[in-house]
C-alpha cells in the first residue's frame, strides 16, 4: 500500500517521518550460494524485525530483514556513523569473520537494499553513453596479487594495490520524493532511491569527514583492523515522476536483448518434424492393428486381445479407489492454479 511521509513533528495517522531501510539476501553471479545479511559481519539492527513476505518472495529465496540505517524525512545527514567492527589477528573468531568478508568481496557478492518496497539502485554509465541502474551494489572488490583489478575496483584509480581488498564501508544515499502537489494524498511519497558506494579509511571515529584514502584490507591479516561503517543521505523533490511509474527508470535502464528469430524458427521446425515422425509411426501401427482386427473370424480369436486393444482396456478400466483419486486430483489442480495466480 502507498505510504506518505511528512517532516518530523508533522506526523499524523496517514503520514510518518521515519524511513526504514531493509536489507535482503546477498548473492553473486560467481557463486550459486546466497547468504543472509547477518551471515556477514555487517552492522546489525538492535531491534531486528522481519516484514511479512509474500509467496513469490519466499519461493525466490528473498530474506528481508531490518537494518540500522534509519532516516528522518527531509533531514539531511552527512557522514553519520552506523557502527564499528574490530578484528584482532589473535582471535580465531575475528579471523573467521574477516576471512568470510574477504571471500564475499572476492566473489563479488552484492547487497540488495529496500526503501518503501522499492530497491535502492546504484546507477552508473555504461557503453554508448547510457546509464544502467543496478538494484544491488557490491560489498567490496579485490585486486589480485598480480595486480589485476577485478569487478568494481575499476571505478576508482586508487584501488590499485596488489593483493588488497577494498571495502565499500560508506554509501551516499539520495532519496527522491513527490511532494504531493496536485495529488489527493497527504504528505509526500518516495519515488526513487539511489546510492553510490564509497570506500574511506576513517582514522578517528569521533571526527568523521568521509574523505581521504580508501579502506584497504590487506590479503595477509597480521595487524588489528577497525572497520567504520558510515552513510550520508540527501533528499530531492521530483514532482515530474509519478508514484505509479516510479519503477520505470529501472526497467528502462535494463539491457534489451534482441529476439533470436532464427533460433525460434529452427526449434519450431525440429518440433514439427519430430511430431510428424511420431504421427506416422502411430498411424502405421494403428493401421496394422485395425487390419488384423478385421481379419478375425473365429470367436476364440476375438476373445484374445492384442495391440491397441490392450491399451484401451488399461485406459478405460475404473480405478480401485476412484473417490480418493478424484479428491487428490481436485486438490492438486487447485493448489497448482493458486500457485500460478499468486506468482
Amino acid at each position: 500500500a502507498p505510504v506518505s511521509f511528512c517532516e518530523e513533528g508533522e506526523e499524523s495517522e496517514g503520514c510518518k517521518s521515519l524511513i526504514e531501510l531493509f536489507v535482503n539476501r546477498l548473492d553473486s553471479v560467481e557463486s550459486v550460494l546466497p547468504y543472509e545479511y547477518d551471515a556477514f559481519d555487517f552492522c546489525q539492527d538492535t531491534e531486528e524485525k522481519r516484514p511479512s513476505e509474500n509467496l513469490g518472495q519466499v519461493l525466490f529465496g528473498e530474506r528481508i530483514a531490518s537494518s540500522p540505517y534509519k532516516f528522518t524525512f527531509k533531514k539531511q545527514e552527512k557522514c553519520k556513523k552506523v557502527c564499528t567492527r574490530s578484528y584482532d589477528p589473535g582471535n580465531s573468531a575475528d579471523k573467521s569473520k574477516l576471512a568470510f568478508l574477504k571471500k564475499g568481496m572476492q566473489l563479488n557478492y552484492q547487497h540488495h537494499w529496500i526503501i518503501d518496497n522499492m530497491p535502492v539502485t546504484w546507477c552508473y554509465d555504461v557503453e554508448d553513453g547510457q546509464k544502467y541502474c543496478n538494484p544491488g551494489f557490491p560489498v567490496g572488490c579485490f585486486v589480485t596479487p598480480d595486480g589485476r583489478v577485478k569487478d568494481a575496483c575499476v571505478i576508482n584509480s586508487e584501488f590499485n594495490k596488489k593483493n588488497t581488498f577494498y571495502l565499500f564501508n560508506h554509501v551516499d544515499i539520495t532519496i527522491m520524493y513527490h511532494s504531493g502537489k496536485d495529488e489527493n494524498w497527504p504528505g509526500a511519497r518516495l519515488v526513487m532511491a539511489r546510492l553510490r558506494p564509497q570506500s574511506y579509511k576513517h582514522t578517528d571515529e569521533n571526527n568523521l569527514s568521509c574523505e581521504g584514502p580508501p579502506m584497504e584490507i590487506p590479503g595477509e591479516f597480521t595487524n588489528k583492523l577497525n572497520l567504520i561503517y558510515t552513510y550520508s543521505v540527501t533528499f530531492e523533490e521530483k514532482n515530474n515522476i509519478k508514484w505509479a511509474s516510479r519503477w520505470d527508470y529501472i526497467l528502462e535502464s535494463m539491457p534489451h536483448t534482441n529476439i533470436q528469430w532464427f533460433s525460434i524458427m529452427n526449434s519450431l521446425v525440429i518440433v514439427l518434424f519430430l511430431s510428424g515422425m511420431v504421427a506416422m509411426i502411430i498411424l502405421r501401427t494403428l493401421h496394422k492393428d485395425i487390419a488384423r482386427y478385421n481379419q478375425i473370424d473365429s470367436s476364440e480369436d476375438a476373445q484374445e486381445e492384442f495391440g491397441w486393444k490392450l491399451v484401451h482396456g488399461d485406459v478405460f478400466r475404473p480405478p480401485r479407489k476412484g473417490m480418493l483419486l478424484s479428491v487428490f486430483l481436485g486438490q492438486g489442480t487447485q493448489i497448482f492454479i493458486m500457485t500460478f495466480i499468486t506468482l
